[in-house]
């Protein structure tokens, strides 16, 4: 729409300006399609190679020039054939709303400059994790027009052979409501619920002040922030999966297969538990530990919930010392058991990282021997990287570095905290000879199915640089990652459903393409540019860092998932808490 009030208010002025009419939307202008903060770096990437030498930034209707630049030196990108140059207006900062012009090219979309920028797209990031439960009728007053019915019940779950036990044998029924949808299937996994609720409960214990500010409209416990009220919900559900008898943890509750693109609520085929797996028993123990310590501030709105918090994961934990090496293998289990279970895996064999971490979230609740012993164990063969989901090593890494007047010096938190800042200072180097002058895109493996998490969690390892140093250089570079989401990239897309001018219309999410609404379900991270293509899609654009195309097909792409929105909310979350701090805007 935003296009074609450029359009009308250039009709309007014919007559008295032909140099304005002349100029018209261009896809070669990459820039946060959101904005910029009033003091902050403001870049965009011009691509294609332009022959002028100036950029403007102008009104809105193209009449008044407030600003004029110097294009950059013409770069070549590594990762496609894009020719980029870049447009730097950080001194500008004058409040409103503007384009980016450059003479015989073209206008940007629209942008604002101010210093609320973030706002309304950390509240769409987080909602989007209402509009993933299931259990639950989603409400008008707060779903608007992707309102719908509630959904998988879940309170007739069978235990599926692979799972069974004396006390569960197969065919048992349990009930196991609630939690989200994982992606864009109907199914629910601990595994990714457990990196996704790690990140989430983070973005709290880092941010307490600024995540009580988030407010987007969803069902609301008094005096309870809404990060918390959202993660709540998640975590009933992944309590009940919690064998009772012996304190296992199942690794799913899922269909056999994957349900039609149709809504949730009108899903017929039954719904499984399966096989418990130490990868699961870890992460839920990690959440639950650390879900159990935040959780004691809000014992008046969820009463007994702390308590039964760190119970549980007190249980899971002895499990896992009984059971240290069980594996989650669906291929090898469809060949015993009945019926075959094709929905998405989450096998992991190795488990060091999934014991670093739980091991950190119980010695930071409960700073035991034992634990410390588990820690430096497994210290010594996990890696330190950015977090996915069969990789959760960094997530115990930051529970030290937060808890870390707290801790032992046997942990040596001075070479961990030197660690980060090397990863972040490589960041930082590589950065400047990125075309797109971006933290993503270090290497080609940047760009993996679901790149955009590895944007948002390459954001929150450079946030925690922050913390360990106050160096302001790696919040200017995690702010160029949030650039690249919202549209400083090679494919010009602001990758969030509903944010920006050109983003996702047809993700690979089912309600979103069976509700009948146009526009999708809003504040969804879609996964990003991936040239593995697993999907068999076609795909317009076939190169590393433009392989992304907006068609529903279009898993490996296009796909949402919750592991993917946490870490993009915790980053706008952190920008937001610093943003005074770093002098983005006036204190």
């Amino acid at each position: 729409m935003k296009k074609y009030f450029l359009f009308l208010c250039c009709l309007l002025s014919l007559l008295s300006n032909k140099r304005v009419c002349a100029q018209k939307l261009t896809e070669n202008i990459k820039l946060n399609q959101v904005g910029f903060y009033t003091n902050a770096p403001k870049q965009a990437i011009v691509t294609g190679g332009s022959a002028e030498k100036y950029f403007y930034i102008t009104s809105t209707n193209l009449r008044d020039t407030f600003f004029t630049g110097t294009l950059g030196t013409i770069n070549k990108s590594a990762y496609s054939t894009t020719v980029t140059q870049m447009a730097d207006f950080s001194t500008f900062q004058k409040k409103g709303n503007y384009v980016l012009l450059i003479n015989k090219l073209g206008h940007s979309y629209i942008f604002s400059i101010n210093d609320d920028l973030l706002k309304n797209t950390l509240n769409a990031s987080l909602k989007a994790f209402y509009y993933q439960r299931a259990s639950m009728p989603l409400e008008e007053k707060f779903a608007g027009k992707w309102a719908r019915g509630t959904g998988h019940p879940d309170n007739k779950v069978y235990v599926h052979p692979s799972a069974a036990s004396k006390e569960r044998p197969a065919g048992f029924v349990i009930a196991s409501p609630g939690g989200w949808y994982d992606a864009g299937d109907y199914n629910k996994y601990i595994v990714n619920s457990g990196i996704t609720m790690g990140t989430l409960l983070s973005a709290y214990e880092d941010f307490p002040e600024a995540s009580s500010l988030v407010n987007p409209t969803i069902p609301h416990s008094k005096g309870v922030p809404a990060i918390i009220e959202e993660s709540v919900y998640n975590l009933r559900w992944m309590l009940t999966m919690q064998d009772p008898n012996d304190g296992g943890i199942y690794t799913k509750c899922t269909n056999a297969v994957f349900d039609s693109m149709i809504l949730p609520g009108i899903t017929t085929a039954p719904r499984y538990v399966v096989q418990k797996s130490t990868a699961a028993a870890l992460d839920f123990v990690a959440v639950t530990a650390q879900a159990g310590r935040i959780l004691k501030k809000f014992q008046q709105a969820f009463p007994g919930l702390a308590d039964s918090c760190v119970a549980a994961s007190l249980k899971a934990w002895q499990w896992a010392l009984v059971n240290k090496n069980v594996a989650y293998h669906q291929e090898a289990n469809n060949k015993m058991y009945t019926p075959a279970i094709t929905t998405g895996g989450y096998g992991d064999s190795h488990f060091e990282d999934e014991w670093f971490w739980a091991a950190a979230e119980m010695y930071c609740s409960n700073p035991k021997i034992e634990y410390l012993k588990i820690i430096e164990e497994n210290q010594k063969e996990v890696i330190m990287q950015v977090p996915s989901w069969n990789q959760v090593a960094m997530l115990g890494y930051y529970t030290l570095l937060r808890k870390q007047k707290n801790i032992s010096s046997l942990l040596n938190i001075q070479t961990i905290n030197k660690n980060v800042l090397a990863i972040a200072d490589t960041f930082v180097q590589k950065m400047n000879v990125n075309a797109f002058k971006t933290i993503m895109g270090q290497s080609a493996k940047d760009f993996i199915w679901g790149s955009n998490s590895v944007a948002a969690n390459q954001g929150i390892l450079l946030i925690n640089a922050y913390l360990i140093s106050k160096n302001k250089k790696y919040l200017d570079a995690a702010l160029t990652n949030v650039d690249y989401i919202l549209g400083r990239n090679a494919t010009g897309y602001s990758f969030i459903t509903g944010v920006g001018s050109k983003t996702p219309m047809h993700p690979h999410h089912r309600p979103s393409i069976a509700d009948g609404v146009i526009e999708p379900v809003p504040g969804l991270l879609a996964g990003g540019p991936n040239p593995g293509r697993q999907d068999g899609c076609v795909y317009e654009f076939t190169e590393t860092e433009t392989a992304y195309t907006d068609v529903d097909c279009s898993y490996a792409s296009n796909e949402i998932a919750i592991n993917w929105n946490a870490p993009l909310v915790y980053l706008l979350n952190a920008m937001n808490a610093l943003k005074k701090q770093a002098g983005y805007v006036k204190k």
